[in-house]
């Protein structure tokens, strides 16, 4: 996980500012809506970067004890590449993982971007403060930051849910018993709506995953806030 979260978070953060220039230059779109796209087109960019190793993460997190497919990362990137097709093997279950990434991230940094701008124009003795590199740049506090990033990434998380809960699936591939049922994307959903419906199946586990996912989201976005105060970027 830590060693696939580093060149992900990196990638989608360094994306988002490059995208979102782009589109404000190239294209004249502003306001919030270029927050939307670079950010959807931003986390895109990371999933396609980093795709294999979240591949091989799912497979190792899924083994139990006494029932080791994988001995470890090396073994696993070796056995799927050798078993499952090649390189092509790595990227089972990406278009799910992209139809739910581009709202999840787009909604995040849309979120997150449209509270920390509307915050600081209306409220800005109460929720702002001057930046450290930049006293004439106005900042979220860090409690403040932690809401609204939290937030986003529940907002965010609630949207894309259905498409993460396919992605899984698909990345297990072989590993569950009811494999030649989820061969695509589209018959994975199926598949899951059939059995077990809305609530049990598509947004099975989501109130586990807000515990996860509203902390990650909150310090991710904090963290980079204030890192861009740290290398002087405002």
């Amino acid at each position: 996980m830590m060693i696939r979260i580093f060149p992900y978070g990196a990638i989608q953060f360094m994306a988002f500012e490059h995208y979102k220039t782009l589109i404000t230059t190239k294209l004249g779109i502003s306001g919030h809506v270029h927050r939307l796209m670079a950010g959807s087109i931003a986390g895109m960019t990371a999933v396609i970067c980093t795709y294999p190793l979240d591949m091989v993460r799912v497979r190792l997190a899924f083994q139990v004890k006494g029932e080791h497919t994988y001995t470890g990362i090396i073994h696993a990137f070796k056995t799927i590449y050798t078993k499952e097709g090649g390189f092509l093997g790595f990227y089972r279950g990406l278009m799910p993982t992209l139809l739910g990434m581009a709202p999840y991230a787009g909604v995040s940094f849309f979120t997150f971007g449209t509270l920390k701008s509307v915050g600081l124009s209306h409220a800005p003795t109460l929720l702002g403060r001057p930046s450290s590199d930049n006293p004439n740049v106005l900042v979220l506090k860090t409690h403040i930051n932690l809401l609204c990033g939290g937030f986003a990434g529940a907002i965010a998380q609630t949207i894309s849910y259905p498409f993460d809960v396919t992605r899984r699936r698909m990345q297990l591939g072989t590993v569950l018993p009811e494999f030649e049922k989820c061969l695509t994307m589209r018959e994975t959903m199926k598949y899951v709506y059939g059995q077990h419906g809305i609530r049990k199946g598509l947004y099975r586990g989501l109130s586990l995953n807000y515990i996860r996912c509203i902390p990650s989201q909150a310090v991710a976005f904090t963290t980079y806030e204030l890192m861009k105060q740290f290398f002087h970027l405002n």
